[in-house]
């Protein structure tokens, strides 16, 4: 099933023709509020009274124009500004390769350095996160990272578990005082170098996090945010946490809107730092086809929506 549903991601005539489906467009809700900024901003106001931050993420990828690159990033700075304005805490999350990094890459610098100012002008502690993509830009995605690092400490990334080479990755970020953001990885990559097998990416996951969480005790500048709904494997990393002397707080969990909402309250009532990324935007497909493949048992959501 996570086969299919990631072939179906990268077919371009599934691409081109699903999302005119009136039930494919409903389906979606359960992960996006909408496709518009204000739909985003709508959702917050929801999440501000729980006290809850949000992560606003447009979708889209692999823009090949530079026009589109541009509007891009101006359409996150619009949001970012009216959300604060509004007094919403949000953070951006930005994939490279909506905003040029396959056309121009100095440009594409441009854009996150905007971006990180404009976070840090309106609190110092706000951060503007960078999303992996497919393993082809691991390596570039940190290298980039390593470079807007130097002089925008604000900055965030996100690393795969499922990726063998990123526990190397890890140690290699220290030095910089990384903010990283673990997710299991919804991409299709080889055996070769990623982990296949749900039991296989969990163990990988846990064992990152135990790194992670031990150079924290051990006094280094590192921030943690768990990109996962696998609560059980939130509440073992909490047991570890504690058996070391660091408090829930000493990470933060971030989920996906709409998905596990009752525990988004639950973990946030217990004590846990959370927070929730909100999509939006017209270019959904291929993401939400990920979302799906990372967790099959929402195709039968995704399935009731072919029922009156």
């Amino acid at each position: 099933m996570r086969r299919l549903l990631l072939w179906m991601a990268s077919n371009g005539w599934m691409r081109r023709h699903i999302p005119r489906l009136w039930f494919a467009r409903r389906a979606v809700r359960k992960f996006m509020p909408g496709e518009s900024a204000q739909d985003a901003l709508t959702a917050a106001a929801k999440f501000q009274v729980l006290a809850i931050p949000v992560l606003f993420t447009r979708l889209g990828e692999n823009l090949t124009r530079i026009e589109d690159a541009d509007a891009t990033a101006n359409a996150y700075h619009e949001l970012m500004a009216a959300a604060h304005e509004r007094g919403v805490p949000a953070e951006p999350s930005v994939k490279l390769t909506q905003i040029g990094f396959d056309i121009d890459v100095d440009r594409t610098l441009a854009h996150a350095q905007g971006l990180a100012d404009q976070a840090a002008a309106h609190d110092p502690n706000e951060t503007l996160w960078i999303d992996m993509e497919g393993s082809a830009y691991t390596e570039s995605t940190l290298a980039f990272y390593e470079r807007l690092k130097k002089t925008h400490p604000n900055v965030g990334l996100c690393l795969q578990a499922y990726l063998k080479r990123t526990a190397a990755d890890v140690e290699r970020l220290l030095p910089l005082a990384p903010k990283i953001r673990l997710v299991k990885g919804a991409y299709k990559e080889s055996r070769e170098i990623a982990y296949q097998t749900r039991r296989e990416v969990d163990a990988n996951y846990l064992a990152l996090c135990v790194s992670m969480l031990t150079h924290v005790k051990d006094g280094r500048d590192l921030f943690l945010g768990l990109g996962t709904h696998d609560v059980r494997l939130i509440e073992q990393i909490a047991a570890y946490a504690s058996s070391i002397g660091l408090p829930r707080t000493s990470f933060d969990v971030e989920m996906l809107y709409g998905i596990r909402a009752d525990q988004q309250r639950r973990l946030k009532g217990e004590g846990y730092n959370v927070r929730v990324l909100i999509a939006y935007g017209d270019y959904w497909y291929p993401w939400y086809m990920r979302r799906l493949a990372e967790r099959p048992a929402n195709v039968i959501f995704a399935l009731r929506q072919l029922l009156p």
